[in-house]
């Protein structure tokens, strides 16, 4: 459907187990960590869909019209953008030894950023993720590598994660 570029009626099923039949008009398929997903067109423009959701699909003979100016690598990385920008609802500033930012960063992904290299080895780094919580556990088992600056959330949930280990390990 989507080389044919006709359109195509899909049972859905949602996230939260909500099923609907409709008609989209498919742009493009993308493979994600082994999870595929189509872009489509529908009566509320683009759309992405998790393959594997997809119940039902029938292909229909209406010819699905593809915005002359899409290009599907630019699509999946709006979709990516607007997807990560949901999920960093918490920001933090964090101060870590430079040689340490990669190993950050390949925990936060696109919500890392150094800010800057300090003179004393150690750089400030922004990382987000949906809560204080989340960060928190990320950042527990740094120990003392990981000086948190703000938000003030981040820093009770970390004295409140190491008082619980103290209380069960401190002996």
């Amino acid at each position: 459907a989507v080389v044919r570029r006709r359109k195509v009626r899909l049972t859905y099923t949602n996230a939260l187990g909500d099923r609907s039949v409709r008609t989209v008009a498919p742009w493009g398929l993308v493979d994600k960590d082994d999870i595929w997903y189509l872009i489509a067109g529908t009566e509320r423009g683009q759309r992405t869909f998790r393959v594997d959701r997809i119940a039902e699909v029938e292909a229909t003979e209406e010819i699905a019209e593809r915005p002359d100016d899409f290009a599907l690598d630019r699509a999946w990385n709006e979709v990516v953008g607007e997807v990560e920008q949901k999920r960093s609802g918490t920001w933090a500033t964090v101060l870590i030894e430079t040689r340490y930012v990669p190993i950050l960063r390949d925990h936060f992904g696109r919500h890392c950023h150094v800010d800057a290299e300090c003179d004393d080895g150690r750089s400030r780094v922004r990382i987000a993720a949906p809560t204080p919580r989340d960060i928190a556990r990320n950042l527990a088992g740094w120990g003392g590598a990981v000086e948190v600056l703000d938000p003030v959330a981040l820093q009770h949930e970390l004295a409140r994660i190491g008082a619980e280990l103290t209380q069960r390990y401190g002996g």
